[in-house]
Order: structure tokens, then C-alpha cells, then sequence
């Protein structure tokens, strides 16, 4: 799972533009799974299990991160751009990053610090002020390379630091996607359907596709949560911490989620000595949102990855805890299905 959580990490998926991650899971499972991929760009993989059932389960994490795109190119060849997804402009500025379908690099730009006065200085930078900088003399010359609408990626090396932690771009949500990748490897108890979404950073789109298409009666999503867990932080606003485990939602921005199902993956946690813990702040959201409230609606619980500095260059989680998250839903399964 560790090999396929660094190669996802390291291709390049902005929202809308996924087909990186879309071939790499494909080729991964394409002798394993019944594959088809829907009109907006989800692949849907239905599994066998030992048995089959009456009710289906789906299965799913998003494909897609946070980037920017490309919205103008200015007169001395410098490009505007907007971000897709939620990215704070403070992440961005001075960053590395690459057109990837162009294969161009660029930094994030601003205006020189020592041409600003002390009020501007004291301002929080808007990503409107920012621009990327890939060595054209004009508008002319960066023209000849990229275009309007290309995405935007962060460079961003995938690295293991301290005691069992990743860093890198995109783990929400290719922590997710690994998870996934990793249980179809397996032999599972039940018919399952697994869907690697596309588009939920910008709205949970391929999500509400995919739901659609296949009518489940419960679902799983797998998820990157938001861990504060850093100094002058404490209490709930901590939200959950790295290193305790799988995180498992109650409620936040988007659902509120199956009562049943949550109180099932404490239990399943404990009889199997998992860490599981729960996220202390009603906030964020992800796929569940749009899937729980499709069609007549649909069960639904979200198991997460805690994870330090969300939709920055910088992602940081800890390796037992995306095992934990495997550990419970491969366990879920069965009693999910059978509720």
C-alpha cells in the first residue's frame, strides 16, 4: 500500500483533470474488477466477494487534488491564474509548481517585498495579486507553451520523515485511493463496489454521478481528515491527532452521518484493537455529501486519515494510521452489508 500511496501522490490530478490517476488505478485493477469509467470521469470497479447480497455497498475516495489553473496570460508573459479547491493563498507564494500537461515549471509569484510599504506588508496576500513566473520575456513568448485554462500542480517531492510520517502534495486523497487499491487486492466478504471519484474538491460532482449510477443502499467513503494537532492548539479545536488512529465522523459541514454505522466502527475498533478516534469539530466535508442524500438516500459513514496541513504542498500523515483506516473498513464490510 506504501508504493502505491507514493506513486499516486507523485502524478499530478488537479480537479477536472484526473486522468493521471484514473489510468494508474485502472492498470492496477484491471484484471481484479468489472471496470467502466461514467460520463464525468469516476471509475467505478464492482468487486466479487464469498457471497453476494440483495443490499450493495460502495466504496469510495476521490481522485482529484487541489490546484490552480491557468485564467490569462499577462503582457510580460507572467500568468494569472485561480485556484480549484480550497487552497489559502499563504501556501502558495514562492512555491514551485508545474503545468503538467504542458510539462512547463513556474514559481508562484508576488510583488517584491521591499516595493511594498508597512501597511501593504501587514495585509494578508489574496491569490488575485499572485502570479506564476515561467521565464517568458512576454506574452508572445509564453504563448508559444501554455494556454489558458492548463493546470497547475505544487512540486512536491513525496518524502518519509520522523518515526513512520509522509509528506507530500495530494494525500487527500490518495491515501484514500491506496486504501482501495490495496482491499480489491484482497479476497473480500462481500459483492462490493468501489468508485474513485473525480471532482469532489470542487464540489463532490463526480460523487453525486457515481451514486446515481449505481443505487447503493450503503456507503464508505475514505476519506483525509484535518488534524490540528500542533502546539497552542488544544481541546476540540485539535480536531484529531496523528497517530490515534482511523478518524470517524459524527456530523460535519456536508452530513450528518448514519448514527448505526458510526457507533458499529467503534465497536469493530475495539473488538479488533484498532485506534479509532472521533473528529471534535462540526467542519469540512467530503463525498458523503452528495452520496448519502442520492436517490432515496443512503447510509453512510466516512473513515479517515488524519492529516496535517490539508491542501497545501505539504501534506503530513502518519503511515499506521492509513493501515488503521485499511484494517477497519476491510472489517466493516461484512457487518455493514449484513445490518
Amino acid at each position: 500500500m506504501l508504493d502505491h500511496l507514493k506513486n499516486l501522490c507523485t502524478l499530478y490530478g488537479v480537479s477536472g483533470d484526473e486522468r493521471n490517476i484514473r489510468n494508474y488505478i485502472l492498470d492496477q485493477i484491471k484484471d481484479k474488477c468489472e471496470c467502466r469509467i461514467d460520463n464525468l470521469g469516476n471509475v467505478i470497479a464492482f468487486k466479487k466477494g464469498k457471497k453476494s447480497s440483495a443490499r450493495k455497498l460502495m466504496i469510495a475516495a476521490h481522485m482529484d487534488e487541489v490546484g490552480m489553473i491557468i485564467t490569462h496570460i499577462n503582457n510580460d508573459g507572467t500568468l494569472a491564474f485561480d485556484v480549484v479547491g480550497g487552497i489559502n493563498g499563504d501556501v502558495i507564494i514562492g512555491r514551485q509548481v508545474y503545468i503538467y500537461n504542458r510539462k512547463i515549471n513556474g514559481i508562484v509569484s508576488a510583488r517584491a517585498v521591499h516595493n511594498m510599504s508597512q501597511d501593504d506588508r501587514k495585509k494578508k496576500i489574496t491569490v488575485s495579486e499572485l502570479y506564476i513566473d515561467i521565464g517568458a520575456k512576454d506574452a508572445k513568448d509564453a504563448s508559444k507553451v501554455v494556454s489558458t485554462g492548463d493546470y497547475v500542480s505544487f512540486i512536491s517531492g513525496y518524502t518519509q520523515i520522523g518515526s513512520g510520517f509522509v509528506c507530500s502534495k495530494a494525500i487527500d486523497d490518495r491515501a484514500g485511493c491506496a486504501v482501495m487499491l490495496d482491499i480489491i487486492d484482497k479476497q473480500i466478504d462481500y459483492d462490493t463496489y468501489f468508485v474513485f471519484t473525480v471532482q469532489e474538491e470542487i464540489g463532490l460532482r463526480g460523487a453525486c454521478v457515481a451514486t446515481y449510477g449505481i443505487c447503493p443502499d450503503y456507503a464508505l467513503v475514505i476519506e483525509t481528515t484535518t488534524a490540528a494537532d500542533i502546539s497552542d492548539v488544544s481541546g476540540a479545536k485539535r480536531v484529531c491527532e496523528l497517530g490515534k488512529g482511523a478518524v470517524v465522523s459524527f456530523m460535519d459541514k456536508s452530513t450528518v452521518y448514519d448514527r448505526e454505522m458510526y457507533e458499529m466502527a467503534f465497536s469493530v475498533a475495539s473488538e479488533n484493537n484498532l485506534k479509532c478516534q472521533t473528529k471534535t469539530m462540526i467542519a469540512g466535508g467530503n463525498d458523503s455529501g452528495a452520496i448519502h442524500i442520492s436517490g432515496s438516500g443512503v447510509r453512510t459513514l466516512s473513515v479517515s486519515v488524519p492529516c496535517r496541513y490539508l491542501h497545501s504542498p505539504s501534506c503530513m500523515a502518519k503511515y499506521s494510521d492509513i493501515e488503521t483506516c485499511e484494517l477497519l473498513v476491510d472489517k466493516l464490510i461484512p457487518r455493514v452489508i449484513e445490518l
